[in-house]
């Protein structure tokens, strides 16, 4: 009878910790958001640049700090859009015109919003397919968006080209 006690004990907690193991999150990718990762190009040369000085901020999100932090040179910018809504906004600001509004840019993003089960690790996420990219046009050029598909995958899906002659 200890012989078989001992092999229902041994069994029961190789049982639970492959329970324990099958709830982590390794099989999950890092990133569980779908943001939308915008990179930053030169509209002459089509090459990636680094943005000095530039902030970017949610028009009507209840956090008002920065997306980006003005004093470092950036090439990306995440810009979380709302599921709640079908659009966002994004205002930059170039720094380097001190607190002046004249010299920002506002950029507007249409979207559809579906949820979506990524997997037993990762759960429920959004994703957003993105119908329109409107910009005002002082030093952004033009947008191009790769792929209007928006998942939890952590790519670029977004180019936006500044006027940089």
């Amino acid at each position: 009878m200890g012989k078989f006690l001992n092999y229902i004990v041994i069994s029961m907690l190789l049982i639970c910790s492959l329970a324990l193991k099958s709830c982590s999150n390794d099989g999950c990718t890092e990133n569980q958001s779908s943001i939308p990762l915008a990179g930053f190009y030169s509209a002459e040369t089509g090459e990636s640049i680094a943005m000095n000085m530039l902030e970017v901020y949610g028009i009507d999100a209840s956090d008002k700090n920065s997306l980006t932090d003005k004093n470092n040179p950036i090439k990306q910018v995440y810009l979380p859009l709302r599921a709640t809504q079908n659009n966002t906004a994004f205002l930059i600001h170039y720094g380097e015109y001190g607190d002046a509004v004249e010299y920002n840019d506002t950029i507007w993003i249409d979207y559809n919003t579906t949820p979506y089960f990524a997997s037993e690790e990762c759960g429920a996420t959004f994703r957003y397919e993105i119908t329109s990219i409107h910009h005002t046009d002082l030093f952004i050029d033009s947008i191009e968006v790769v792929d209007p598909v928006i998942t939890n995958v952590d790519v670029e899906r977004i180019k936006i080209f500044f006027k940089t002659y």
